[in-house]
């Protein structure tokens, strides 16, 4: 039957999500585009796989069968892929990286300079995404390896079917309005009992990891603004309306007027590169992965990293 990789994993990324909604957030396309996906799939096999209950769909009976099928199919074909690259006398190929703004801005450059020196054959795209995405866009095939974040408090769940590589970790400090520490250099987390915070919603990864450090350092933080971007976070701070935790890589980001304390109590990120099992020995894949641990190497090797 003539179909196509996109609306098979269209398919099977519904049976996972349930929603089309869910689905191009995965895929990194709009709703209407699953359904072409969908409407092509159901050309081309001659059946309805979906039907409509109120407002939500839900996959016929034959819709589950071929879904069932087509994760093996998409396997396959990922097998297929690896072993033609092998074939190649070099690194040649094309690979999509996802990755969130602060890899985008610090990590990604270096690593692209890298790869058109060492492997000219080898295009790498991006697509920006939310950190706490990127696991499930490797899982899905929406991105072949992506950059993210783990937190030794908050652990991401590990899949077996993916491979997580710490590049490097950092230590983080505290960010608070100029002049507001009287000149202290080294505070505890017991110091902000009566401070405005500046942190993401608890619901994202890193918001329960700063809310887990300050609850086991016996304080529950006075959240004044649930923001995620960084750039944003740094502004309120320097701006004095609240403080927030900071490493070296998000201070890169903008440049800011504002004090860096050091904190008594340890509070840790992981930058990682995650990608599937089955890609492990892809030539593409195993390269790109070279590259990034190289530019990482130039950060200190992976050692926790505090904030000057």
């Amino acid at each position: 039957m003539d179909w196509t990789s996109a609306q098979l994993r269209s398919l099977v990324e519904l049976t996972r999500r349930g929603t089309i909604t869910a689905v191009a957030e995965a895929l990194g396309y709009t709703p209407g585009g699953v359904s072409q996906q969908i409407a092509g799939l159901e050309r081309a096999t001659g059946m309805e796989l979906l039907r409509k209950v109120g407002r939500r769909v839900e996959l016929t009976d034959a819709g589950l069968a071929l879904a069932r099928h087509a994760e093996r199919i998409l396997a396959t074909e990922a097998e297929a892929v690896q072993a033609l690259e092998r074939t190649r006398g070099e690194v040649s190929g094309s690979l999509l990286v996802g990755l969130f703004a602060t890899a985008a801005a610090e990590i990604l450059p270096p690593a692209l300079r890298t790869v058109r020196e060492v492997h000219p054959g080898l295009t790498v795209r991006s697509r920006d995404m939310d950190v706490d995405e990127v696991y499930d866009a490797v899982a899905t095939g929406a991105v072949d390896l992506a950059l993210g974040l783990d937190y030794p408090d908050v652990p991401i769940p590990r899949d077996p079917a993916l491979r997580v590589t710490q590049l490097y970790g950092e230590r983080f400090a505290l960010a608070v309005p100029s002049g507001s520490m009287d000149g202290r250099r080294t505070i505890s987390l017991t110091d902000t009992r009566d401070l405005g915070w500046i942190m993401p919603a608890a619901a994202s990864y890193y918001g329960r990891a700063v809310r887990t450090a300050c609850r086991r350092a016996g304080v529950e933080p006075r959240v004044e603004h649930e923001v995620t971007d960084t750039a944003a976070t740094l502004a309120l701070v320097e701006a004095g309306v609240g403080v927030s935790t900071v490493t070296e890589l998000m201070l890169r980001l903008r440049a800011s007027h504002f004090d860096v304390v050091q904190l008594r109590e340890s509070i840790e990120r992981h930058i990682v590169v995650v990608f599937r099992s089955s890609a492990e020995h892809r030539p593409t894949v195993a390269a790109l992965v070279d590259v990034l641990r190289t530019v990482a190497g130039t950060r200190g090797g992976g050692e926790a990293d505090g904030v000057s």
